[in-house]
This record gives C-alpha cells, sequence and structure tokens, in this order.
C-alpha cells in the first residue's frame, strides 16, 4: 500500500503534458467569451430576437461539435502515431478534408431541406439565421480540421491560440454592435458565423510542416469506431442542449419572450461547465500516465478522484444557482431577466449530471466502449423525452426532463464503464485518453 501510494505521489508531481496550459488559457477565454456575447445580445435585440439568435446557436452546437469534433479527434490520434514512427501525415489530412467536405455539404443540404422547419421552430421566423447556419457549419469544418492537425503534430500554443482568438473575434465585434445600436440577429448570427474561420487561419499563420508528405492514407486509419464516435458525440451533445431545444421547441407563441428568460438561465447553470474543462485539463494527463505504466488500482482511484471532483463541482452549481442565480442573472443581463430559484437550482442539477455523464463516457471511450457510450446517451434521451412528455408546465418538465435524462445518461455510464474496468485497464489505453485530454465541452 506504501509503495502505491508513493508511486502515485510520483506521478502526480510529474509535469503536466505539453500544451496542457496552452489549450487551457484557450478554453477559459473561450468559455469566458461566449458567456459576453450571450450578455451582449440578451441586451441589444428583443426577447424573440434573443430567443431566434440562440435557436441558431443551440442547432449549431449540437450539430457542427457533434459531427466534426470526432473527425478532429481521429485526425489527432492518427496524426499522432503517425508521427511517433516517423511518416508524414499531409495524405491523412487531406484525405479527412475530403471526409469533412463531404459531410459539410451533406448537412448544409439537408439543412437547407428542413429551412421551414428550422425557421418556424427555431429561429423565430428569421430566413436570414438559415444562412448564417450554413456559413457556420463549413467555418466548423474547417477549425475542427485544424485543431486536429495542430494537435497531431503537437502545436498546443497555436491550437490554444485559435480556441482564444475565436472567442474575442466573436464578442469584440457583438460589443461593437451593441453600441452602435444595431438590434438585428442577423448581424450577431454572423458574429457566430464566422470566427472559426478566421481563427482557424490565424492559428496557422506562420505554421510549417503540418502536412509532410507520406504513404496514402486509407479511411480506415482515421477509425473504424468513428461511426460510434460521430453517433456519441451528437447524442451527447443533443443531451446537453435538451432543456435548451425542449423549451424552444414546445413554445406557444405568446411564450416566446419568456423562453428569452429560460435560456439566459440555461447558461448561467451551465458555468460550471468551465470549471469541469480546467479540472479535466489537469487530471486527465494524470489518469493517462497511470494507465501507460500498467497502474490498474492507481488509474481506477484516480479515476473516482476525478469523479468526486465533478459531483462537488455540480453541488456548487446546484446551491450556486438556488441561492445566487437570480442576482447574478439580474447583474449580467439586467432587468428583463426574470427567471427563478427553482428553475435555476433544476437547470445546475441537470448540467452537474450531465457534466458527470460527459467524464464517464470519456473513461468508456478510453476503454474502448464507444458502442456502450452511445448506448448509455441515447438512454439519456430516452428519458428526458419520457419525463418531459408527462409534464404540463412549459419549463419545469424540460427541466425535470433534463435532470432525469442526465441522471439516465450516467448510470448508464457508470454500469458499462464498472463492467469495462472489472476486466482489466489495458497499456493502450494511455494514448487514447492522451487523445481526448484536450477535448473541450462545446458550450
Amino acid at each position: 500500500m506504501a509503495q502505491r501510494a508513493q508511486r502515485f505521489l510520483e506521478t502526480a508531481r510529474k509535469p503536466l503534458p505539453e500544451g496542457t496550459f496552452a489549450v487551457g488559457a484557450g478554453l477559459l477565454i473561450l468559455g469566458l467569451t461566449a458567456y459576453g456575447f450571450q450578455i451582449i445580445s440578451f441586451r441589444a435585440l428583443s426577447k424573440s430576437d434573443y430567443t431566434a439568435l440562440n435557436g441558431l446557436w443551440v442547432i449549431l452546437f449540437v450539430v457542427a461539435p457533434g459531427v466534426f469534433l470526432p473527425l478532429e479527434q481521429e485526425v489527432g490520434r492518427a496524426l499522432a502515431h503517425r508521427r511517433a514512427v516517423g511518416i508524414g501525415g499531409g495524405p491523412l489530412v487531406k484525405r479527412a478534408a475530403l471526409l469533412g467536405a463531404i459531410l459539410t455539404v451533406s448537412l448544409i443540404v439537408a439543412a437547407l431541406a428542413a429551412g421551414s422547419v428550422l425557421i418556424d421552430r427555431l429561429f423565430d421566423g428569421q430566413t436570414a439565421l438559415l444562412g448564417c447556419f450554413a456559413l457556420a457549419l463549413a467555418a466548423y469544418a474547417v477549425e475542427h480540421l485544424t485543431r486536429g492537425t495542430l494537435s497531431g503534430n503537437g502545436r498546443f500554443g497555436p491550437y490554444g491560440l485559435l480556441l482564444g482568438v475565436e472567442g474575442l473575434i466573436r464578442v469584440v465585434p457583438a460589443a461593437l454592435l451593441l453600441v452602435a445600436g444595431v438590434d438585428e440577429p442577423v448581424y450577431y448570427g454572423l458574429a457566430l458565423a464566422i470566427p472559426p474561420l478566421l481563427a482557424s487561419g490565424v492559428a496557422l499563420f506562420r505554421q510549417h510542416g503540418l502536412l509532410a508528405p507520406g504513404p496514402e492514407a486509407p479511411y480506415s486509419e482515421l477509425s473504424s469506431r468513428l461511426g460510434y464516435l460521430l453517433l456519441g458525440s451528437v447524442l451527447a451533445q443533443t443531451l446537453g442542449y435538451a432543456a435548451f431545444l425542449g423549451a424552444t421547441v414546445l413554445a406557444t407563441s405568446s411564450e416566446r419572450d419568456a423562453v428569452a428568460d429560460f435560456i439566459v438561465g440555461f447558461f448561467l447553470a451551465r458555468i460550471p461547465i468551465l470549471l469541469f474543462q480546467a479540472v479535466q485539463a489537469a487530471l486527465l494527463p494524470k489518469l493517462a500516465g497511470l494507465a501507460g505504466a500498467g497502474r490498474h488500482d492507481e488509474f481506477v482511484t484516480g479515476l473516482r478522484r476525478l469523479v468526486g471532483v465533478v459531483i462537488g463541482i455540480g453541488v456548487i452549481g446546484v446551491v450556486g444557482g438556488f441561492t445566487l442565480g437570480p442576482w447574478a442573472g439580474g447583474i449580467l443581463f439586467g432587468d428583463k431577466f426574470t427567471l427563478g430559484h427553482q428553475d435555476l437550482a433544476l437547470l445546475a442539477a441537470g448540467s452537474g449530471a450531465f457534466i458527470l455523464a460527459l467524464t464517464l463516457a470519456q473513461a468508456l471511450i478510453a476503454l474502448m466502449g464507444h458502442a456502450q457510450a452511445a448506448i448509455a446517451w441515447t438512454v439519456g434521451i430516452a428519458g428526458f423525452v419520457v419525463v418531459t412528455a408527462l409534464g404540463d408546465d412549459l419549463f419545469l418538465r424540460v427541466e425535470l426532463g433534463f435532470v432525469a435524462g442526465a441522471v439516465m445518461a450516467a448510470l448508464a455510464m457508470a454500469a458499462f464503464l464498472v463492467r469495462r474496468i472489472r476486466r482489466g485497464v489495458p497499456d493502450t489505453v494511455a494514448p487514447l485518453i492522451e487523445a481526448l485530454e484536450h477535448e473541450p465541452l462545446e458550450i
């Protein structure tokens, strides 16, 4: 026992992997500017226009990260493997770019085909926001491919720069629009859609050797499990925004203004995600080191510690949402904010349970449980739908559904994870965790 404790302490003292602080700083800036954008747009727009703009926000951050984040992750993993064995990754990136282009065109075509539904139910009749959505899909495809290429080549400084610059390029124009008195949601939609493309250009400036020549890359090199990753990622993003989607879709015309307050409360309740990202960046690399050394017991202990921290963050979020949430909402968003203590507490509880499910999902994927993670997210979404269908109060039904769905997803993840861990933690888990350690959770 003393020897195991000593080995654990020695591992904990090791420096964090290269790029942890750069990526962490970028994530912090990206998260803070996301809240800045929300505050500015809430103050600049009418409540109905703010709701329409956030219809764009939610569909974008369900679809774009859901589809392109797994591609980024697989590009980073495959490039890192090629770099480790001295093989150039240029053909791999080109293959991934072709796949990303196919996915992007397919998504844009699907969005245009469903345009009338999106405009009516999510964009509150604002047709121009559909164009912003199509533009944003292309921009995020470029950004995620850039992020995967940078991380796979070990360029974590530019990776963190990309994240931070994206947030700044978004919030500064929004602030200028507010000062100029612009109250058309399409301009704020463009401020949401364009920054990923510009930030990618800034991050790639003066970067050389990213596309070194090498052998041709078959699609199988990007992983035979990419389908499960795509499915799981889309389902996770959908559950993460389930309360938002439910309130927006189920609201009657007379409830549209009230939904704006609900959206603000939803983002306030997600503040613990910023804390989670910091914990993730610090602790997940430690788990990779333990797993890579074949220290099964220490890996399990470290995972339990990470889960404990996540639960603590969730409890803080619930208490803070109930006691300080309305006051904070009034300070940040002004007198127009009217959401109550119970709503904010329930949204914080759902966010905390979702973060727990996400943590367990990452560990499960690291142990090659891609399919089980997708099943667990499906269970969570089913729980949300069932509980929401049983209620009649717009906000309460989606809040309880969000809590129930996130808890059910976390329980399913835990059950699958326990079964995997009992089989033993393989040494090959280390590079898989390393592929996840810089993966941001899109707010």
